[in-house]
């Protein structure tokens, strides 16, 4: 098949939805497929790439409001296309407005990856555009039950979205390099608290920050892209807890460094606080390496994918007492977090793998056509 993958960021932009789009993009070159993948660029150039098997097209950036790239130049390189599927990125507004009247596939399919949360004023000026962009489409795919049932656009439509869960190589996290983990444990001692995530508004980093008084000698390592502005933020109220010391800001790492990030870790934590935080692929990472996860239920994916009691503990948003609490509940219990780590792995291993991902996209672009 002939694909193009429609979204406004690609690598060497890193964030989940853009790892989503990259997974996919280079699997399905690499089944055999004919991939484009269309973008906007971030110097203000267009221009072409071949990425591992992956024509990417870097459309020129007028600007960017409200989170979202302005692309006069987008809709023009679509026009030029002509493959069997457009799969469209959500949320992305330009992209759907420049499939509605430039695309020129023979199927359109929307991967809902997450309602628009924090963008009011501009969701209600789009919202019947969405609604209409999601009725016309020939498919729409959600990662999770939960979240059809509970986005305000995927509920009246129950019937057409399918349900198609996130996959990752989880072969890739199930070991570690011994001596990257032992050196992590050797310049971290005590519990270790790993985050992994850029630094946004919904990831909820303040909470855990605000929990750590609770849990003593524990370290938290922050690991993922962020300002100056939000590191700044949030040393500030560290140090006005006294945690100061306790908290480090490891940056963005490689993938080559994670999985020692994750063997190191005794607990993994996701402290989200909006449904903008749809399913959480870094849980299927943690769990993947045996860590058990602490996380939030804010009404979506996140906690089917995390089970209380199965794979992890799940608190309420917004409460750093009761995240405290599971957080002391794991450390103090070693053989617990062992067998909740390895139900993560075991949950990963039957529902959340990228070959299980990426057949059930090739049945479903068939049954489309």
């Amino acid at each position: 098949m002939n694909l193009l993958h429609l979204y406004k960021d690609y690598y060497p932009v890193m964030g989940g939805i853009e790892n989503h789009v990259r997974l996919l993009a280079e699997s399905q070159a690499a089944r055999g497929h004919t991939v484009t993948v269309l973008v906007t660029s971030g110097d203000g150039h267009t221009r072409v790439e071949q990425r591992q098997g992956v024509r990417v097209i870097y459309a020129a950036r007028l600007a960017a409001v409200a989170s979202t790239p302005l692309s006069l130049a987008l809709p023009l390189l679509l026009r030029r296309e002509r493959p069997d599927i457009t799969h469209l990125h959500f949320p992305y507004p330009v992209g759907d407005l420049a499939q509605r009247f430039f695309g020129r596939s023979r199927r359109t399919v929307i991967s809902y990856h997450s309602d628009i949360v924090r963008q009011k004023r501009l969701l209600r000026l789009y919202a019947p555009l969405l609604r209409q962009a999601l009725a016309r489409a020939d498919a729409v795919i959600a990662a999770s039950p939960p979240y059809i049932a509970t986005s305000p656009f995927l509920a009246p439509l129950a019937g057409k979205v399918t349900v198609i869960p996130y996959g990752i190589d989880a072969a890739r996290f199930a070991a570690a390099d011994a001596a990257a983990v032992a050196d992590l444990r050797r310049r971290y001692p005590g519990p270790l608290l790993l985050f992994v995530g850029k630094l946004r508004y919904y990831k909820g980093v303040e909470f855990l920050i605000r929990a750590l008084p609770r849990v003593p000698a524990a370290t938290v390592l922050l690991v993922g892209g962020e300002s100056s502005v939000q590191r700044s933020e949030l040393e500030a109220l560290a140090q006005t807890l006294g945690v100061v010391e306790r908290i480090k800001f490891l940056g963005q790492q490689s993938e080559a460094e994670l999985p020692a990030l994750y063997h190191a870790a005794d607990v993994f934590v996701l402290p989200s606080i909006e449904r903008s935080e749809a399913f959480g692929i870094v849980q299927l990472e943690a769990m993947a390496a045996g860590c058990p996860v602490v996380s939030c239920d804010v009404g979506t994916g996140v906690a089917w994918v995390n089970q209380d009691g199965q794979t992890g503990l799940v608190v309420p948003p917004r409460q750093p007492e009761a995240l405290a609490a599971a957080l002391n509940e794991l450390l103090a219990d070693p053989a617990r977090r062992a067998a909740l780590g390895a139900a993560g792995r075991e949950r990963v291993r039957a529902h959340f793998t990228q070959a299980r991902l990426l057949d059930a996209l090739e049945a479903l672009y068939a049954r489309t056509l």
